[in-house]
């Protein structure tokens, strides 16, 4: 025994890397971009807290804690509410997967990259999909979705309540009675303005709405809140073919929430104990503040920020002020400057992350971010002064 435990030693041919011999090292930075955004320490203490069993009866009442607070957030009184163990990808790619099935026709808004992301899934799923486009800033009216509608006649529509990468908040009123007009489910994607922009899932008879734990909600990146209606339940449970992926299928989903009526739960994945700690504490938060102070300051930090900015001689991507994403600010690039020295420049300088565009807004705007925890006067005063700082001290080029 002795001889072979030796021989089994001496295979050992990788010695042990250096860098996981040295002390774990993280820069404590000022998270100013479209999210993550910083976590309070109530909800990292949250996340801190003794594991328990994914299976425990304590685990279960958290769980539960937990679909109270997303039925508050999102307004809705859907029993079919849950987290997903992921992030909002996760939940973006358990609706279409549930609610669509190959050859079905689904109908997406892309004014960015998140219905860019949902185009592409829905198409590797096998459905037809249909596309309504604008530049990134853009936004379609009511006639223009029913128009879509009556053509394609999809059995999804998709749309992107806050559009993080180019900074739009796109208006929601009406569209769930055309997509009820059009025997259709109306997806929305709430990742960059739940908690921060005014939306109320029953009383604007949204279908499917998900968002993510890691915005203004400040709880870590991992968890991502989801609810179905009664419309989407129907259609997701009488399906005739099996949903492509088995850990986002609602069928065993809705059994590990509880949320399927049988008296016991099966043991479906494990979930992120320490994840769903901190998203419970998140969403107590949000109960405690309240929906409406919360949308209230938001509202009232951006318009602080959009003001300093405007001081500062910048232009703001999106001209309607009642467009703008409350959470996520968009700047145009100033002329002559370089996007990415700006942003180095305030990490190095100032320990503060923004970022650039992401998919169709790349190179047209430099994003700021204040939600949540981060959302404050200020937190909206050191942007400006690291913005300003940045501007005086980064190359300007001739047009």
């Amino acid at each position: 025994m002795c001889r072979k435990l030796s021989n089994l030693i001496s295979s050992v041919t990788i010695p042990p890397p250096a860098c996981m011999l040295l002390p774990l090292e993280v820069p404590n930075r000022y998270l100013f971009g479209p999210g993550p955004s910083n976590v309070p320490p109530r909800v990292l203490a949250a996340g801190g807290r003794p594991i328990i069993g994914h299976l425990h009866h304590e685990m279960y009442e958290i769980m539960n804690d937990i679909k109270k607070g997303i039925q508050y957030a999102f307004q809705t009184n859907n029993h079919m509410t849950l987290a997903m163990s992921g992030s909002g990808h996760a939940a973006m790619e358990c609706a279409v997967f549930n609610v669509v099935e190959p050859g079905e026709s689904v109908l997406v808004s892309v004014n960015g990259v998140w219905g860019e992301r949902v185009a592409e899934i829905a198409e590797r799923m096998g459905a037809k999909v249909h596309t309504l486009v604008k530049a990134p800033g853009g936004y379609f009216t009511n006639e223009e979705i029913e128009k879509a509608l009556a053509k394609h006649k999809p059995v999804l529509f998709f749309l992107t309540h806050g559009e993080s990468s180019a900074g739009l908040a796109h208006p929601i009123d009406g569209i769930g009675d055309l997509c009820r007009k059009y025997d259709c489910l109306l997806l929305v994607d709430s990742v960059a303005s739940l908690g921060a922009a005014p939306l109320l899932m029953d009383q604007q008879k949204i279908d499917i709405l998900y968002t993510g734990s890691q915005k203004a909600l400040n709880a870590p990146p991992g968890t991502a809140p989801i609810s179905f209606n009664d419309r989407a339940c129907h259609k997701m449970f009488n399906r005739k073919t099996k949903p492509v992926s088995y850990l986002f299928d609602m069928t065993h989903l809705s059994n590990y929430w509880g949320n399927d009526g049988k008296p016991a739960r099966d043991y479906h994945h494990t979930g992120p104990v320490s994840g769903f700690l901190a998203l419970r504490e998140s969403l107590a938060i949000l109960a405690e503040k309240g929906l409406e102070n919360s949308w209230r300051h938001h509202k009232e930090v951006a318009e602080y920020l959009w003001k300093g900015l405007e001081d500062l001689g910048l232009k703001l991507f999106i001209k309607d002020k009642d467009l703008r994403l409350p959470s996520v600010t968009t700047i145009t690039i100033p002329d002559g400057y370089e996007w990415k020295e700006l942003l180095a420049y305030m990490i190095k300088h100032h320990q503060l992350e923004m970022t650039g565009g992401l998919g169709p807004s790349i190179g047209m705007v430099i994003r700021v971010g204040l939600m949540g925890y981060n959302c404050s006067t200020s937190n909206a005063d050191k942007a400006l002064a690291a913005l300003s700082d940045a501007l005086k001290h980064c190359p300007k080029r001739k047009a």
